[in-house]
């Protein structure tokens, strides 16, 4: 009888298992896939208003120019000056702000740049990188637009405004692509061993996983450091294999 309940405990440990062993991490994928999916479709609308807001001052530039001569017709110096004013100021918040050379990373950088600037997170951002790279367009939008998601929210749970600020820079070093984001944080990240833990809860924690997966995906290496008050990460993506 002892015998048969040992048999039936060890049984079902085995089952539980092989169950954990092979189900979690088709569980994982699951999750991931679905938060890749959510981020990829914020980014997208992001970027859609963005461009939908240029499309809408490009139509109103005809109507723009007919006000701007009807001032100068009738001498109205100081009314077309405020107006040029008025429409550069408009023009700053559609135009845009960086472009790297790539059609892709200009959409999901510069969406993200505008989100900075209307958190109004002081941002510095220089980023050089070739139309003609080998990385999936998906997958560099989900790496450049995750890693500023955490670098925003970060500088968000900052009190002091004046205390944040993100620092971008992207480029080609040594034949690789080089991607690195700074920013200031309130005091130090989370680890468990040598892993960062990720302040957010749900779907949002698979976002370092992602990152990290995209990496391993083209052989490239990750390096996050940290100290009090800032948190930095640099991914490096070899152009050749």
């Amino acid at each position: 009888m002892e015998l048969a309940i040992i048999i039936g405990i060890a049984s079902v440990l085995v089952i539980n298992a092989l169950l954990w062993f092979f189900w979690m991490p088709l569980y994982v994928d699951r999750k991931i896939g679905r938060f890749q999916n959510e981020l990829v479709d914020r980014h997208y609308a992001e970027v859609e208003t963005m461009y939908r807001k240029m499309r809408g001052w490009r139509h109103d530039y005809h109507n723009h120019i007919q006000v701007l001569k009807a001032h100068m017709e009738f001498e109205r110096y100081e009314e077309a000056k405020q107006y040029l004013t008025m429409l550069n100021d408009d023009l700053t918040t559609v135009d845009t702000v960086v472009k790297t050379g790539n059609v892709m990373v200009d959409a999901i950088l510069n969406s993200k740049l505008t989100m900075i600037k209307e958190r109004e997170i002081p941002v510095d951002a220089t980023a050089v990188v070739p139309e003609d790279v080998p990385f999936s367009g998906i997958d560099l939008s989900v790496l450049i637009g995750n890693l500023l998601d955490n670098a925003m929210e970060a500088c968000a749970q900052i009190a002091n405004k004046d205390e944040r600020f993100i620092r971008i820079y992207i480029d080609i070093i040594k034949k690789q692509l080089y991607i690195s984001v700074t920013n200031s944080m309130d005091g130090r990240a989370r680890r468990k061993g040598s892993q960062y833990l990720s302040t957010k809860t749900g779907l949002h924690g698979f976002g370092l996983i992602r990152i990290d997966r995209i990496a391993s995906k083209y052989g490239g290496f990750i390096n996050r450091q940290n100290e009090e008050g800032v948190f930095a990460t640099e991914v490096m993506l070899p152009l050749v294999s």
